[in-house]
């Protein structure tokens, strides 16, 4: 297993929520303070804030991604497409591997929002939900791409 897989999954078993697990497990790499990326993510667990949308695994590697390679400038359209070439690349792959990119399918859930009181963390909860498996593809998928760009961008490999 990757070492940010296991990085996420782990921080994920401490409590942190999907987004979080994904985004803080690469706080080396984005050069965030642990707190300032805890919560920037924390509205994304849940499927965004247990709505049950975009998986927030997902969502945490998306932000990684932007944080490393996004854009800034409003008016670069050339940025703006490669980049979001990148986020529908990840996407697919986790798609690819999972179904879906959507928690509720992940999840098996009916249509529409969740309560907003999250589940405690017991035994059980892991033993029935896959977001731990969920946040650990998100982040392997992340540090696959980091690691082919860093070896596109190595001159003297």
């Amino acid at each position: 297993m990757a070492d940010y897989s296991k990085k996420a999954m782990d921080l994920f078993k401490q409590g942190y929520n999907c987004s979080q697990a994904v985004f803080i497990a690469f706080c080396d790499k984005t050069g965030l303070d642990e707190e300032t990326a805890l919560k920037i993510s924390s509205s994304f667990g849940g499927g965004m804030g247990r709505l049950r949308e975009v998986c927030g695994a997902v969502t945490g590697m998306f932000m990684v991604a932007g944080m490393m390679y996004g854009y800034s400038d409003p008016k670069d359209n050339k940025a703006k497409t490669e980049h979001y070439k990148l986020i529908q690349k990840l996407a697919n792959k986790f798609k690819d591997e999972n179904g879906s990119i959507i928690c509720r399918e992940l999840l098996g859930l009916g249509a529409g929002a969740d309560k907003p009181v999250p589940e405690l963390r017991t035994q059980e909860y892991y033993k029935k939900r896959p977001c731990a498996e969920l946040v650990g593809c998100a982040a392997g998928i992340m540090e696959e791409y980091i690691k082919e760009r860093e070896n596109e961008n190595c001159i003297t490999c």
